[in-house]
């Protein structure tokens, strides 16, 4: 069977399935990321129950790559590739982003990274790029916006956030760097706050620029996370005597010292705009 005889076929079955299967196909495809072609072979292998569908498609890591093919996969490295180094660098994302119409500044290509475990912003190796692709199951331009709406679905899981949290230090951070500059974590915290709503992200990227301005050690970069999670905007959470880097004991007394917290409220309206 040919492309578009598969195409056709799978067309034909989408059409014959009651709403109920229907239903339960856009929701097994949104949730797993997996095409309707792999959705449909899940759900048929657990006679149509989401649960055991998701049992199947979990337990056969293949499914996600099986179905890209190589020589679409090294045709998409090509369009980007830089033509003096065996990467793709700024200009081949640049058209990347084009081609997906994604703006570079959006924070699913942070996610997309994170998928190719890219070791460096604005830079991804062939292995990074195909390898990457292969465990998202694109190997088109097609497939790959059709991905971005899982892609973005993933921000809003827990374990996955964190994850993409601690990726970006090493990610943004020049090469050869211990710490991350200041301007680029204000701008990562910004871009990743914007997600994870944090009260607090434009006074404590005041208070860097205003009593820190250095480089931002890892240590504070995964502390903050944890602190922005377990510490609420009031402070009424805070542990004087925790084990918090003293870069967010300082920041706390700045709140204090500004009026930020005033008789154990977060007031909102002293926020800048």
């Amino acid at each position: 069977m040919d492309m578009q005889e598969s195409k056709e076929f799978l067309a034909e079955l989408k059409h014959k399935l009651g709403r109920g299967h229907r239903d339960k196909l856009q929701q097994f495809m949104a949730i797993t990321g997996a095409s309707e072609k792999i959705a449909l072979q899940s759900l048929k292998a657990s006679d149509w129950h989401l649960e055991g569908a998701f049992d199947y498609f979990y337990s056969q890591p293949q499914l996600k790559t099986s179905y890209t093919d190589s020589r679409h996969l090294e045709e998409l490295y090509n369009r980007y590739k830089d033509p003096y180094v065996d990467m793709i660098m700024v200009d081949g994302i640049t058209l990347l982003c084009n081609d997906i119409q994604v703006d570079p500044q959006d924070i699913v290509m942070l996610v997309l990274s994170w998928h190719m475990k890219a070791g460096t912003m604005c830079e991804f190796s062939k292995k990074e790029f195909i390898e990457g692709l292969q465990s998202l199951g694109i190997d088109s331009l097609e497939k790959f916006r059709e991905k971005i709406p899982y892609m973005r679905s993933e921000l809003k899981d827990e374990q996955k956030f964190r994850e993409i949290y601690n990726f970006a230090f090493n990610w943004a951070k020049e090469k050869g760097q211990k710490s991350l500059a200041l301007d680029t974590a204000i701008g990562m915290w910004q871009l990743l706050f914007a997600e994870r709503q944090w009260p607090l992200v434009d006074h404590w990227c005041q208070f860097l620029q205003a009593r820190h301005n250095k480089a931002i050690s890892r240590d504070t970069w995964s502390q903050l996370l944890e602190f922005a999670k377990t510490v609420g905007p009031n402070l009424t959470d805070y542990d004087a005597e925790g084990a918090w880097p003293y870069l967010i004991d300082e920041f706390v007394e700045y709140l204090n010292e500004n009026g930020i917290i005033q008789n154990g409220q977060f007031s909102d309206s002293s926020l800048k705009r």
